[in-house]
Protein backbone atom coordinates (compact mmCIF):
# COMPACT_ATOMS: atom_id res chain seq x y z
CA UNK A 1 0.00 0.00 0.00
CA UNK A 2 2.40 2.60 0.41
CA UNK A 3 5.24 1.05 -1.86
CA UNK A 4 5.36 4.62 -3.99
CA UNK A 5 6.24 6.42 -0.45
CA UNK A 6 8.67 4.23 0.41
CA UNK A 7 11.08 4.05 -2.53
CA UNK A 8 10.52 8.22 -2.51
CA UNK A 9 12.20 7.30 1.24
CA UNK A 10 15.04 5.36 0.10
CA UNK A 11 15.97 7.99 -2.63
CA UNK A 12 15.93 10.56 -0.03
CA UNK A 13 18.25 8.56 2.12
CA UNK A 14 20.35 7.54 -0.65
CA UNK A 15 20.17 10.90 -2.89
CA UNK A 16 21.33 12.64 0.48
CA UNK A 17 24.42 10.94 1.06
CA UNK A 18 25.15 12.13 -2.21
CA UNK A 19 24.54 9.21 -4.51
CA UNK A 20 22.38 10.09 -7.72
CA UNK A 21 19.85 7.90 -7.93
CA UNK A 22 17.28 6.77 -10.98
CA UNK A 23 13.82 6.47 -9.44
CA UNK A 24 11.67 4.54 -11.62
CA UNK A 25 7.79 6.79 -12.62
CA UNK A 26 6.18 3.81 -12.71
CA UNK A 27 5.16 0.23 -10.95
CA UNK A 28 7.88 -1.53 -12.72
CA UNK A 29 8.70 -5.57 -12.33
CA UNK A 30 12.14 -6.79 -10.40
CA UNK A 31 13.49 -8.01 -13.80
CA UNK A 32 12.58 -4.38 -15.70
CA UNK A 33 14.75 -2.70 -12.33
CA UNK A 34 17.71 -4.82 -12.86
CA UNK A 35 17.85 -4.47 -16.57
CA UNK A 36 17.58 -0.62 -16.05
CA UNK A 37 20.89 -1.00 -13.48
CA UNK A 38 23.09 -2.81 -16.32
CA UNK A 39 21.27 -0.60 -19.30
CA UNK A 40 22.15 2.59 -17.02
CA UNK A 41 25.73 1.26 -15.94
CA UNK A 42 24.78 1.89 -12.13
CA UNK A 43 26.17 0.74 -9.54
CA UNK A 44 23.34 -1.06 -7.71
CA UNK A 45 19.29 -1.00 -7.56
CA UNK A 46 16.95 -1.29 -4.73
CA UNK A 47 13.02 -2.76 -5.57
CA UNK A 48 10.69 -2.34 -3.13
CA UNK A 49 8.22 -5.55 -3.35
CA UNK A 50 7.15 -8.13 -0.83
CA UNK A 51 7.51 -10.55 -3.93
CA UNK A 52 5.10 -13.38 -3.95
CA UNK A 53 4.17 -12.81 -0.25
CA UNK A 54 0.83 -12.24 0.84
CA UNK A 55 -0.25 -8.04 0.96
CA UNK A 56 0.91 -7.79 4.61
CA UNK A 57 4.02 -8.19 3.90
CA UNK A 58 6.53 -5.47 2.07
CA UNK A 59 9.81 -5.94 1.74
CA UNK A 60 13.31 -3.97 0.35
CA UNK A 61 15.53 -6.07 -2.33
CA UNK A 62 19.08 -5.29 -3.01
CA UNK A 63 20.61 -5.79 -6.64
CA UNK A 64 24.13 -5.40 -7.45
CA UNK A 65 25.80 -3.88 -10.80
CA UNK A 66 25.24 -6.92 -12.86
CA UNK A 67 21.46 -7.37 -12.48
CA UNK A 68 20.73 -9.67 -10.42
CA UNK A 69 20.59 -10.53 -6.85
CA UNK A 70 22.83 -9.16 -4.23
CA UNK A 71 25.05 -12.15 -3.05
CA UNK A 72 25.35 -13.34 0.13
CA UNK A 73 28.29 -11.89 0.96
CA UNK A 74 27.03 -8.16 0.09
CA UNK A 75 24.15 -8.65 2.22
CA UNK A 76 25.90 -9.73 5.01
CA UNK A 77 28.11 -6.28 5.10
CA UNK A 78 24.92 -4.30 4.76
CA UNK A 79 23.37 -6.08 7.58
CA UNK A 80 26.36 -5.61 10.19
CA UNK A 81 26.31 -1.67 9.79
CA UNK A 82 22.05 -1.52 9.93
CA UNK A 83 22.59 -1.10 13.52
CA UNK A 84 25.26 1.71 13.39
CA UNK A 85 23.26 3.33 10.56
CA UNK A 86 21.12 6.71 11.86
CA UNK A 87 19.12 8.68 9.42
CA UNK A 88 19.10 12.56 10.04
CA UNK A 89 16.14 14.07 11.56
CA UNK A 90 15.16 15.98 8.60
CA UNK A 91 15.99 14.51 5.10
CA UNK A 92 16.08 17.39 2.33
CA UNK A 93 12.41 16.65 0.68
CA UNK A 94 11.85 14.80 -2.73
CA UNK A 95 10.83 17.39 -4.44
CA UNK A 96 14.46 19.77 -3.23
CA UNK A 97 16.58 16.66 -4.04
CA UNK A 98 14.98 16.56 -7.93
CA UNK A 99 15.33 20.14 -8.41
CA UNK A 100 19.21 19.38 -7.67
CA UNK A 101 19.44 16.90 -10.00
CA UNK A 102 19.93 13.98 -6.68
CA UNK A 103 16.97 12.21 -8.00
CA UNK A 104 15.98 11.79 -11.44
CA UNK A 105 13.02 10.06 -13.03
CA UNK A 106 13.70 6.71 -14.93
CA UNK A 107 11.17 5.51 -17.32
CA UNK A 108 12.47 1.78 -16.73
CA UNK A 109 9.01 -0.10 -18.24
CA UNK A 110 10.46 1.06 -21.91
CA UNK A 111 13.89 -0.01 -21.46
CA UNK A 112 12.60 -3.74 -20.64
CA UNK A 113 9.84 -3.58 -23.49
CA UNK A 114 12.34 -2.44 -25.60
CA UNK A 115 14.88 -5.80 -24.45
CA UNK A 116 12.20 -7.94 -25.09
CA UNK A 117 11.62 -7.23 -28.35
CA UNK A 118 14.72 -8.15 -29.04
CA UNK A 119 15.00 -11.37 -26.77
CA UNK A 120 11.69 -13.37 -28.08
CA UNK A 121 10.98 -14.29 -31.49
CA UNK A 122 7.56 -12.22 -31.57
CA UNK A 123 7.02 -12.61 -35.74
CA UNK A 124 7.12 -16.75 -34.98
CA UNK A 125 4.57 -16.11 -32.19
CA UNK A 126 2.33 -14.08 -33.83
CA UNK A 127 2.29 -16.37 -37.15
CA UNK A 128 1.55 -19.11 -35.20
CA UNK A 129 -1.61 -17.77 -33.89
CA UNK A 130 -1.40 -18.99 -30.73
CA UNK A 131 -3.95 -17.57 -28.22
CA UNK A 132 -2.72 -15.94 -25.29
CA UNK A 133 -3.95 -15.16 -21.87
CA UNK A 134 -2.00 -13.45 -18.56
CA UNK A 135 -2.44 -12.41 -15.61
CA UNK A 136 -0.11 -10.64 -13.53
CA UNK A 137 -2.03 -11.14 -10.16
CA UNK A 138 -2.54 -7.45 -9.44
CA UNK A 139 1.19 -6.73 -9.04
CA UNK A 140 4.08 -4.95 -11.05
CA UNK A 141 3.60 -6.95 -14.57
CA UNK A 142 0.63 -4.81 -15.67
CA UNK A 143 0.22 -2.75 -18.11
CA UNK A 144 3.03 -4.31 -19.94
CA UNK A 145 2.27 -7.60 -22.04
CA UNK A 146 0.03 -5.00 -24.21
CA UNK A 147 2.82 -3.06 -25.54
CA UNK A 148 3.82 -6.58 -27.02
CA UNK A 149 1.24 -8.56 -27.83
CA UNK A 150 -1.70 -6.09 -28.29
CA UNK A 151 -3.71 -9.41 -28.89
CA UNK A 152 -3.39 -11.08 -25.58
CA UNK A 153 -6.06 -11.04 -23.29
CA UNK A 154 -5.25 -9.70 -19.32
CA UNK A 155 -6.86 -10.60 -16.31
CA UNK A 156 -6.33 -8.82 -13.36
CA UNK A 157 -4.53 -5.81 -15.04
CA UNK A 158 -5.06 -2.80 -12.62
CA UNK A 159 -3.17 -1.69 -9.61
CA UNK A 160 -4.52 -3.31 -6.30
CA UNK A 161 -2.10 -3.09 -2.97
CA UNK A 162 -4.41 -5.71 -1.47
CA UNK A 163 -3.69 -8.46 -4.77
CA UNK A 164 -7.65 -9.52 -4.77
CA UNK A 165 -7.22 -11.01 -1.65
CA UNK A 166 -5.23 -13.36 -2.98
CA UNK A 167 -1.72 -13.95 -2.21
CA UNK A 168 0.40 -13.12 -5.53
CA UNK A 169 2.53 -16.41 -6.10
CA UNK A 170 1.67 -18.40 -8.95
CA UNK A 171 0.22 -21.72 -7.11
CA UNK A 172 -2.76 -24.16 -8.07
CA UNK A 173 -4.60 -22.46 -5.06
CA UNK A 174 -4.23 -18.83 -6.30
CA UNK A 175 -5.11 -19.65 -9.78
CA UNK A 176 -8.59 -21.02 -10.13
CA UNK A 177 -9.96 -17.57 -11.49
CA UNK A 178 -7.76 -17.69 -14.23
CA UNK A 179 -7.70 -20.99 -14.92
CA UNK A 180 -11.07 -20.28 -15.47
CA UNK A 181 -10.59 -17.15 -17.57
CA UNK A 182 -7.95 -19.70 -20.07
CA UNK A 183 -10.76 -22.53 -20.70
CA UNK A 184 -13.79 -20.28 -20.91
CA UNK A 185 -11.99 -17.86 -23.40
CA UNK A 186 -10.27 -21.17 -25.01
CA UNK A 187 -7.20 -19.77 -25.50
CA UNK A 188 -4.30 -21.74 -25.72
CA UNK A 189 -1.54 -20.86 -23.05
CA UNK A 190 -1.76 -18.87 -19.87
CA UNK A 191 1.11 -17.24 -18.50
CA UNK A 192 0.76 -16.29 -14.84
CA UNK A 193 3.46 -14.32 -12.89
CA UNK A 194 3.90 -13.13 -9.17
CA UNK A 195 3.53 -10.14 -7.42
CA UNK A 196 7.13 -8.43 -8.49
CA UNK A 197 6.75 -10.48 -11.64
CA UNK A 198 10.19 -12.49 -11.88
CA UNK A 199 8.79 -15.90 -10.96
CA UNK A 200 6.38 -18.22 -13.56
CA UNK A 201 3.15 -20.45 -13.20
CA UNK A 202 1.34 -21.30 -16.41
CA UNK A 203 -2.43 -22.46 -17.40
CA UNK A 204 -3.22 -25.36 -20.56
CA UNK A 205 -5.25 -25.15 -23.06
CA UNK A 206 -7.13 -27.39 -20.25
CA UNK A 207 -7.16 -25.24 -17.45
CA UNK A 208 -4.75 -27.21 -15.52
CA UNK A 209 -2.06 -25.98 -13.41
CA UNK A 210 1.10 -26.47 -15.55
CA UNK A 211 4.30 -27.10 -13.53
CA UNK A 212 7.07 -24.43 -12.80
CA UNK A 213 9.64 -27.46 -12.88
CA UNK A 214 8.44 -28.90 -16.28
CA UNK A 215 8.69 -24.93 -17.75
CA UNK A 216 11.89 -25.01 -16.50
CA UNK A 217 12.66 -28.92 -18.28
CA UNK A 218 11.14 -27.49 -21.61
CA UNK A 219 13.17 -24.12 -21.80
CA UNK A 220 16.36 -25.87 -21.12
CA UNK A 221 15.11 -28.35 -23.92
CA UNK A 222 14.51 -25.23 -26.72
CA UNK A 223 17.49 -23.72 -25.38
CA UNK A 224 20.08 -26.38 -26.50
CA UNK A 225 18.27 -27.70 -29.21
CA UNK A 226 16.70 -25.14 -31.10
CA UNK A 227 18.62 -21.78 -29.88
CA UNK A 228 21.63 -24.04 -29.64
CA UNK A 229 23.21 -22.57 -26.04
CA UNK A 230 25.51 -24.34 -24.26
CA UNK A 231 26.70 -24.09 -20.72
CA UNK A 232 26.40 -25.25 -17.09
CA UNK A 233 22.83 -25.31 -15.29
CA UNK A 234 22.23 -24.20 -11.88
CA UNK A 235 19.17 -25.18 -9.60
CA UNK A 236 17.96 -25.47 -5.98
CA UNK A 237 17.97 -28.40 -4.06
CA UNK A 238 13.84 -28.53 -5.03
CA UNK A 239 14.36 -28.78 -8.08
CA UNK A 240 12.98 -31.84 -10.44
CA UNK A 241 15.27 -34.85 -10.49
CA UNK A 242 14.27 -34.72 -14.38
CA UNK A 243 17.09 -31.73 -15.19
CA UNK A 244 19.53 -34.53 -14.13
CA UNK A 245 19.05 -36.56 -16.33
CA UNK A 246 18.51 -33.98 -19.23
CA UNK A 247 21.75 -32.49 -18.16
CA UNK A 248 23.23 -36.41 -18.32
CA UNK A 249 21.87 -36.11 -22.23
CA UNK A 250 22.71 -33.24 -23.36
CA UNK A 251 26.14 -33.46 -21.43
CA UNK A 252 26.05 -30.42 -19.20
CA UNK A 253 27.48 -29.77 -15.68
CA UNK A 254 25.14 -29.47 -13.01
CA UNK A 255 24.81 -27.71 -9.62
CA UNK A 256 22.72 -27.73 -6.84
CA UNK A 257 22.38 -24.57 -4.81
CA UNK A 258 20.38 -24.03 -1.34
CA UNK A 259 16.89 -22.68 -2.09
CA UNK A 260 16.85 -18.86 -2.80
CA UNK A 261 18.05 -17.42 -6.56
CA UNK A 262 20.94 -15.35 -4.59
CA UNK A 263 22.79 -18.53 -4.40
CA UNK A 264 22.46 -19.51 -7.89
CA UNK A 265 22.97 -16.10 -8.85
CA UNK A 266 26.56 -16.35 -7.22
CA UNK A 267 27.26 -19.64 -9.66
CA UNK A 268 25.76 -17.05 -12.61
CA UNK A 269 28.65 -14.70 -12.14
CA UNK A 270 31.54 -16.90 -11.45
CA UNK A 271 30.60 -19.74 -14.37
CA UNK A 272 28.95 -20.06 -17.74
CA UNK A 273 25.37 -20.96 -16.16
CA UNK A 274 22.61 -21.60 -19.64
CA UNK A 275 20.04 -21.22 -16.88
CA UNK A 276 18.99 -21.49 -13.22
CA UNK A 277 16.14 -22.04 -12.50
CA UNK A 278 14.02 -23.00 -8.38
CA UNK A 279 10.89 -24.69 -8.40
CA UNK A 280 8.88 -21.82 -6.81
CA UNK A 281 8.93 -20.43 -10.67
CA UNK A 282 12.16 -18.37 -10.95
CA UNK A 283 14.06 -19.06 -13.24
CA UNK A 284 16.95 -16.60 -14.87
CA UNK A 285 18.56 -17.34 -18.61
CA UNK A 286 22.29 -15.24 -18.11
CA UNK A 287 23.39 -16.93 -21.76
CA UNK A 288 20.34 -14.62 -23.33
CA UNK A 289 19.40 -12.15 -20.49
CA UNK A 290 20.64 -11.15 -17.06
CA UNK A 291 21.57 -13.17 -14.18
CA UNK A 292 17.88 -12.78 -12.98
CA UNK A 293 14.59 -14.16 -12.78
CA UNK A 294 11.85 -12.41 -14.96
CA UNK A 295 8.75 -14.69 -15.60
CA UNK A 296 6.83 -12.75 -18.18
CA UNK A 297 10.31 -13.09 -20.16
CA UNK A 298 10.33 -16.44 -19.22
CA UNK A 299 6.56 -17.42 -20.33
CA UNK A 300 7.09 -15.47 -23.70
CA UNK A 301 9.84 -17.97 -24.62
CA UNK A 302 7.11 -20.48 -23.70
CA UNK A 303 4.83 -19.28 -26.07
CA UNK A 304 7.93 -19.20 -28.51
CA UNK A 305 8.55 -22.97 -28.03
CA UNK A 306 4.74 -23.78 -28.28
CA UNK A 307 4.91 -21.89 -31.56
CA UNK A 308 8.19 -23.49 -32.97
CA UNK A 309 7.18 -26.99 -31.90
CA UNK A 310 3.08 -26.22 -32.98
CA UNK A 311 2.10 -28.69 -29.91
CA UNK A 312 0.42 -27.73 -26.63
CA UNK A 313 2.11 -27.60 -23.30
CA UNK A 314 0.53 -31.21 -22.02
CA UNK A 315 2.06 -32.56 -25.64
CA UNK A 316 5.36 -31.33 -24.79
CA UNK A 317 5.40 -32.52 -21.82
CA UNK A 318 4.50 -35.66 -22.99
CA UNK A 319 7.24 -35.84 -25.23
CA UNK A 320 9.60 -35.25 -21.98
CA UNK A 321 8.00 -37.58 -19.80
CA UNK A 322 8.65 -40.33 -22.87
CA UNK A 323 12.50 -39.25 -22.96
CA UNK A 324 13.30 -39.06 -19.27
CA UNK A 325 9.90 -40.89 -17.58
CA UNK A 326 7.27 -39.55 -15.59
CA UNK A 327 8.24 -37.34 -12.56
CA UNK A 328 4.69 -35.72 -10.43
CA UNK A 329 5.70 -33.49 -7.87
CA UNK A 330 4.26 -31.27 -5.30
CA UNK A 331 4.85 -29.03 -3.01
CA UNK A 332 2.95 -28.27 0.98
CA UNK A 333 3.12 -24.73 3.03
CA UNK A 334 2.43 -25.62 6.61
CA UNK A 335 1.73 -22.71 8.46
CA UNK A 336 2.19 -23.57 12.15
CA UNK A 337 3.60 -22.68 15.93
CA UNK A 338 7.42 -22.40 16.26
CA UNK A 339 7.15 -25.24 18.73
CA UNK A 340 5.48 -27.79 16.61
CA UNK A 341 8.10 -26.52 13.93
CA UNK A 342 10.91 -27.33 16.28
CA UNK A 343 9.37 -30.67 16.39
CA UNK A 344 9.06 -31.40 13.65
CA UNK A 345 12.90 -30.39 12.97
CA UNK A 346 14.26 -32.12 15.51
CA UNK A 347 12.36 -35.89 13.83
CA UNK A 348 13.93 -34.77 10.74
CA UNK A 349 16.95 -34.40 11.89
CA UNK A 350 16.81 -37.36 14.25
CA UNK A 351 16.37 -39.32 10.74
CA UNK A 352 14.75 -41.90 8.95
CA UNK A 353 15.22 -45.59 7.74
CA UNK A 354 12.51 -45.21 5.28
CA UNK A 355 9.64 -43.10 4.32
CA UNK A 356 6.13 -44.02 3.28
CA UNK A 357 7.74 -47.36 2.93
CA UNK A 358 10.74 -46.37 0.33
CA UNK A 359 14.17 -47.41 1.68
CA UNK A 360 15.92 -44.38 2.08
CA UNK A 361 19.08 -44.36 0.08
CA UNK A 362 21.19 -41.24 1.13
CA UNK A 363 20.24 -37.61 2.96
CA UNK A 364 21.28 -34.01 1.81
CA UNK A 365 21.14 -32.07 4.93
CA UNK A 366 22.55 -28.61 2.71
CA UNK A 367 19.22 -26.72 3.17
CA UNK A 368 16.82 -28.21 5.23
CA UNK A 369 16.70 -32.34 4.65
CA UNK A 370 16.49 -34.12 1.97
CA UNK A 371 15.97 -37.79 1.39
CA UNK A 372 16.51 -39.89 -1.68
CA UNK A 373 14.47 -43.32 -2.08
CA UNK A 374 14.15 -46.36 -3.66
CA UNK A 375 12.62 -45.95 -6.77
CA UNK A 376 14.41 -42.59 -7.72
CA UNK A 377 11.72 -40.91 -5.69
CA UNK A 378 12.50 -37.75 -2.83
CA UNK A 379 10.95 -35.96 0.04
CA UNK A 380 12.84 -31.88 1.25
CA UNK A 381 11.56 -30.67 4.14
CA UNK A 382 13.12 -27.11 5.55
CA UNK A 383 11.89 -23.73 7.09
CA UNK A 384 10.67 -20.96 4.52
CA UNK A 385 13.06 -17.76 4.43
CA UNK A 386 10.43 -15.57 4.19
CA UNK A 387 7.00 -16.65 5.94
CA UNK A 388 7.09 -18.29 9.24
CA UNK A 389 6.02 -21.75 7.85
CA UNK A 390 7.45 -25.30 7.12
CA UNK A 391 7.76 -26.59 3.29
CA UNK A 392 7.16 -29.73 2.53
CA UNK A 393 8.43 -30.89 -1.39
CA UNK A 394 8.18 -34.61 -2.85
CA UNK A 395 8.81 -36.10 -6.23
CA UNK A 396 8.49 -39.36 -7.46
CA UNK A 397 7.17 -41.11 -10.69
CA UNK A 398 3.21 -41.50 -9.94
CA UNK A 399 1.19 -39.14 -7.72
CA UNK A 400 0.02 -41.64 -5.58
CA UNK A 401 3.65 -41.79 -4.39
CA UNK A 402 3.70 -38.13 -4.20
CA UNK A 403 0.53 -37.91 -1.88
CA UNK A 404 1.88 -40.26 0.45
CA UNK A 405 5.41 -38.78 0.62
CA UNK A 406 3.58 -35.51 1.52
CA UNK A 407 0.78 -37.47 4.22
CA UNK A 408 4.71 -39.11 5.56
CA UNK A 409 5.60 -35.51 6.50
CA UNK A 410 2.49 -33.86 7.50
CA UNK A 411 2.18 -36.69 9.98
CA UNK A 412 5.87 -35.58 11.77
Amino acid sequence: FLSREFAEHAARVIASNGIKVHLATTIVSTPATSLAIVKLKLAAGVMITASHNPAKYNGYKIKGWYGGAALPDAITVIEANCSTVTVPASLPSYDELKAAGKIVDLDARTIYLESLKKLVNFYAIEASEIRIAYDPMYGSGIDTLEHLLPDAAILHNVWNPSFGGTPPEPLPQNTKEFSAFVTEGGFDLGIVTDGDADRIGAIDEEGNFFSSQMILCLLLKYLVEVRKKTGDVAVSLSVTSMIDRMCEKYGLTIHRTPVGFKHITKHMLEGNILIGGEESGGIGIPSIHIPERDGLFNGLLLAEICAHYKKSLGELVKELEDEFGAHKYERYDFHTTEERKAQVLEKAKTGFSEVAGLKVTSVNTTDGYKWFLDGGGWLKIRTSGTEPLLRYYAEASDGRIVEKLLMFAKAL
